[in-house]
């Protein structure tokens, strides 16, 4: 697929350069520095090492005080607490978190996963029903419910106080809780916007300790759960989100709970030393590990079960407690596995075989059968195969139900409510959204969407890009460089690995092919040859021929440490090649 290279190049020359001085960094280093907002010595202090003290009050989001001093009351009245959460990551962590928290100091708490297939996304009229019938005075729902303007009005009824924390766009009607909370209310102060929804439990459980006047330190053991939902649910590694992610690798790395750590086992990068049962892990646990080995064995639960389990594993207090919960998880997960790859060659084959479908500028594909736990990673697929807005959707319960992504600065979420007068249900963010209706309003939806595609999508939007921080030369790599640069992570949305470009290298004669269409090679440059490094390119072997006539290349890369039979070296993972132009 063709993809557009473009070099960043709007940075400060003046500002780039008092950074390079003022932290005794390369101007590469301090132009990367300067794309991340950071144009002064604090700035940058604050940047390269994140301080929890730096974490915004938690009474400043609106309705915090109310929803407190009522969870607090409930507390003291010994009164019943229902914790409820998405089925997802995000969902599962908060809910975990939430009431971990809780049940150090109150008994009478419990929490509650609703059924993907038999409620459905959000707040369910069922779940309320059992609250209702187990004389649960209080829900507080985590990661959704802001929409839930019919089945909180129904929680009220009935007698039950609803505490809202959501972080999910509100709709124009907010549900008539207790309390909402909820950043991206428009009269909301928080001034950080972009936390998770278990970021979000975890600022109740430290507005909670500040009321209480317990240390903050109490709460450092649930960042591990706070990362992982940033991880999973794809926000912004940012503000705020960057100290707790920066604090909850940490926690990971040094003391995880021990459902992570079951999970991380049979992830097979932790061994255990037996007898004594101590933590080995076989490298650094790291953002991408969260999101490729916690995230999908969670998410799992969820898709093929029931989220209930993984909330189960992650409350677990010892690892005696988590063997069967985390192997069934893993089993989940290979299920699930072989269900998403069987259903994106489905997906696919229904493309290519229909001309209207393979040129259009959006993708809306349905098939009754298709499993709904997994057609939101299919759309994902989908949009990384043609790039382009993407809706799967299935039928559950009498009802068609979807998953749409998206592509770079097109906001799916905002397609989607222009068409919402054919839906029953809908939210999400810009680049990931969910959707329910009937079947009988399919063809309609359809049109209204493509319509909108097609009238606010630019052809532009519909090549992937491929953004460059800088084009460097291989001498620029150093030591020092590399060792600055590690410090910019975690990376993940709004702190990007940083990508690099360089021209005209060619291979030293080693490139060849591994593992399933890798390209294994190492490159330098013709007019300082004694600087060389290896490098990656996943799935890129087609390039193999032209690198053996001697062709030159152009490619976009990180820059990463690469550990082999206890050797530790610079490596390049490519991330786009091209031949050179002028040979």
């Amino acid at each position: 697929m063709e993809k557009r290279w473009i070099v960043k190049s709007n940075a400060d020359p003046k500002v780039v350069k008092h950074l390079s001085e003022k932290l005794s960094i390369d101007p590469i280093l301090a132009k990367l520095l300067y794309y991340r907002g950071i144009t002064n010595f604090d700035e940058a202090k604050n940047f390269f090492r994140p301080n929890l003290s730096s974490l915004h009050d938690p009474f400043l989001l609106k309705s915090m005080d109310k929803a407190v001093n009522r969870i607090i009351s409930a507390v003291k009245n010994n009164e019943k607490i229902l914790i409820y959460g998405d089925y997802d990551v995000d969902g599962t962590t908060a809910v975990a978190l939430l009431y971990s928290f809780l049940r150090e100091f109150h008994s009478n708490v419990d929490f509650y996963i609703p059924d993907r297939y038999a409620e459905g996304y959000g707040i369910s009229l069922k779940s309320i029903d059992f609250a209702s019938e187990n004389n649960f005075s209080v829900i507080i729902s985590l990661d959704c419910g802001i929409k839930a303007v019919k089945q909180v009005g129904y929680a009220r009824q009935k007698g039950i106080d609803f505490i809202v924390c959501d972080h999910h766009r509100p709709g124009e009607i907010l549900p008539p809780a207790y309390a909402v909370i909820d950043p991206k209310q428009v009269d909301c102060p928080y001034p950080y916007k972009e936390l998770s929804g278990c970021g979000l439990s975890f600022k109740i459980a430290q507005a909670i300790s500040k009321k209480k006047k317990t240390p903050f330190s109490n709460l450092k053991k649930y960042l591990d759960l706070v990362v992982v939902s940033i991880a999973a649910d794809i926000v912004p590694i940012t503000g705020e989100n960057r100290v707790l992610a920066y604090y909850g690798l940490e926690q990971i790395n040094k003391n995880p709970r021990a459902g992570l750590e079951s999970i991380l086992f049979y992830s097979n990068v932790i061994r255990k030393n037996i007898p004594d049962e101590k933590t080995i892990f076989t490298r650094e646990i790291n953002i991408n590990d969260l999101v490729f080995l916690i995230g999908p064995r969670i998410n799992a639960a969820g898709r093929i079960e029931t989220g209930t389990s993984a909330v189960k594993l992650l409350v677990c207090d010892k690892m005696a407690d988590t063997h069967d919960l985390s192997l069934n998880i893993d089993n989940h997960n290979t299920e699930r596995r072989n269900l998403d790859v069987e259903i994106t060659k489905q997906a696919l084959k229904m493309i290519e075989s229909d001309h209207k479908l393979k040129t259009s500028k959006a993708t809306v594909l349905y098939n009754p059968n298709w499993h709904k736990g997994v057609i939101g990673i299919v759309a994902s697929r989908l949009t990384e195969s043609y790039y382009r807005p993407t809706i799967i959707l299935t039928q559950s319960n009498g009802m068609i139900t979807g998953s749409a992504r998206s592509v770079k600065n097109f906001d799916i979420y905002d397609a989607i409510n222009a068409c919402s007068k054919h839906l029953e249900h809908f939210g999400g963010h810009k680049y990931a959204a969910g959707l329910s209706l009937k079947p009988e309003k399919l063809p309609e939806f359809n049109n209204a969407f493509e319509n909108f595609v097609n009238e606010n999508i630019t052809d532009e939007m519909l090549i992937p890009e491929i953004e460059i921080d800088a084009d460097i030369k291989l001498y620029d790599i150093t030591s020092k460089f590399f060792k600055i640069l590690i410090q910019f992570s975690p990376f993940g949305p709004g702190n990007s690995n940083p990508v690099f470009m360089t021209k005209s290298l060619t291979d030293r004669g080693s490139a060849r092919i591994v593992g399933n269409n890798h390209l294994k090679l190492k490159v330098s440059h013709p007019d300082y040859p004694r600087k060389e490094f290896n490098a990656i390119a996943f799935q890129q072997g087609g390039f193999l021929p032209g690198l053996q006539q001697g062709k030159k290349i152009d490619i976009t890369y990180h820059i990463e440490e690469n550990t082999w039979n206890g050797n530790t070296s610079i490596q390049l993972n490519i991330s786009n090649i091209r031949f050179t132009e002028k040979q």
